[in-house]
């Protein structure tokens, strides 16, 4: 291990990309971790950007081949994913790793980077505000919106105990000080 890591998990709508974004903004040091998929573009999202975009097939055979710190299969044939040579690539740099991952992703990088990591798992103020946000994106069918719920509920329960911290974000403002006022005591040790 050579560097720190800051590791945001919640819920699929929770907002933990708006709060890491946000974090990205304020820290010229920090730097965000592209996950590898094998699931498609949404929106406007780019290969390299947001995502690296790689087959099912290819995700396999880069599991084969230990190329990931963690994965996970969350939908059938939809992989997600750390790479190794992401991690490399950034602490070279000597920037702090800045993970947006779902919650087992969270809890298995946590693993892998020990004390190296801070964990915050971001949860929303209640299920029906979880779906209103959802549902506001509207990049969603109404049977990926059921099927987010439903994960949700059991990934929040997978959770419990198992993050250093946890930031409800009710109010976006209080959160992003919430978040800003725990990277900043972790970073003082």
């Amino acid at each position: 291990m050579t560097g720190k890591v800051l590791i945001f998990s919640a819920p699929s709508g929770a907002g933990k990309s708006t709060i890491v974004g946000h974090l990205l903004e304020l820290y010229d040091n920090f730097e965000f971790s592209i996950s590898a998929t094998s699931r498609a573009p949404r929106g406007d999202e780019k290969d390299g950007v947001e995502y690296y975009f790689i087959s099912a097939d290819k995700f396999r055979e880069l599991i084969s081949q230990d190329a990931f710190v963690e994965h996970e299969e969350v939908y059938r044939d939809h992989f997600y994913g750390t790479l190794k040579s992401e991690v490399e690539r950034i602490w070279s740099k000597g920037n702090v790793i800045l993970f947006d991952v779902d919650v087992k992703g969270g809890v298995n990088l946590k693993k892998y980077f020990g004390e190296s990591a801070l964990s915050v798992l971001i949860v929303p103020p209640s299920m029906e505000v979880l779906e209103q946000r959802l549902r506001g994106r509207g990049t969603d069918s109404e049977q990926d919106i059921r099927m987010r719920l439903d994960k949700a509920s059991s990934e929040l329960e997978f959770a419990d105990g198992r993050f250093d911290r946890k930031l409800v974000n009710d109010d976006l403002q209080t959160a992003f000080l919430d978040a800003e006022n725990m990277v900043k005591e972790f970073l003082k040790k």
